[in-house]
């Protein structure tokens, strides 16, 4: 419940607790008095529509950031680059939840920013070799990431379904809808097993705003109230019908 009740805190402070306030002013908080820690960044972390919502160190950490700093943190933040984070640490995983993000060479710091820009779902698959898997802020497994450095996303259930496939070391193959472009690769998976032959269905999530996407139980992992993934652009899926008397 402490961890819980911190993870709101640090999500109201990325948040700057203000709204739209955020983008026009310094967070009312110091955010340096989080813990800090340090790394050099992999690649950035994607939601589906193709928008930086954190970033994957070389060792394996993940650090989510608020939504709405995906504009400033990529080009505030590169790979290869060494940067000093102020945030939370997940107790039993590598997974932080930032506050802000350094990069210690330019001195640049990620406290806030607009929102991105929303951009439609474009068909994709890929097949690669498990290199780790990934999680959502809460710390549910929601995915993994492929050795070529392709993202893979699933709501968390189905991630517990497909356990056996999702393990490091495991050769996959997932076909579904995402984004591709120079900051990465991501797939929502809609399919996926051992080989393109040997596939089977995966459960979709319903999209909120700014592309993040809710499962069965909350934000990336819960219970939500947004469009269907079943359309490219999230649009909505038609609705179940009523059975009849």
């Amino acid at each position: 419940m402490k961890f819980r009740n911190a993870l709101l805190a640090a999500t109201l402070i990325a948040a700057g607790v203000g709204g739209t306030a955020w983008a026009q002013r310094a967070p009312t908080y110091d955010l340096s008095q989080l813990p800090e820690m340090k790394g050099k960044v992999a690649q950035y972390l994607l939601t589906p529509r193709g928008m930086v919502d954190g970033l994957i160190l070389a060792d394996g950490t993940e650090v989510y950031v608020a939504p709405r700093l995906s504009n400033q943190l990529v080009y505030a933040v590169r790979p290869g680059d060494a940067v000093t984070i102020h945030g939370l640490k997940a107790r039993a995983s590598a997974l932080v939840l930032a506050g802000s993000v350094t990069n210690d060479a330019s001195g640049a710091t990620v406290e806030g920013g607009p929102r991105g820009p929303r951009a439609s779902l474009a068909p994709l698959e890929a097949t690669g070799q498990v290199k780790e898997q990934l999680h959502s802020p809460r710390g549910d497994v929601n995915g993994v990431l492929l050795s070529d450095g392709t993202i893979v996303r699933m709501p968390p259930p189905e991630a517990q379904k497909f356990a056996s496939d999702l393990a490091a070391g495991q050769t996959l193959y997932v076909r579904g809808v995402g984004d591709a472009s120079p900051l990465g690769k991501i797939v929502m998976a809609q399919a996926l097993g051992p080989d393109k032959d040997h596939t089977q269905p995966v459960a979709g999530p319903r999209f909120g705003p700014g592309g993040r996407w809710f499962g069965h139980r909350g934000m990336m992992g819960g219970r939500g109230n947004g469009p269907m993934m079943g359309a490219p652009g999230g649009a909505p899926a038609a609705p179940a019908e009523a059975p009849k008397p």
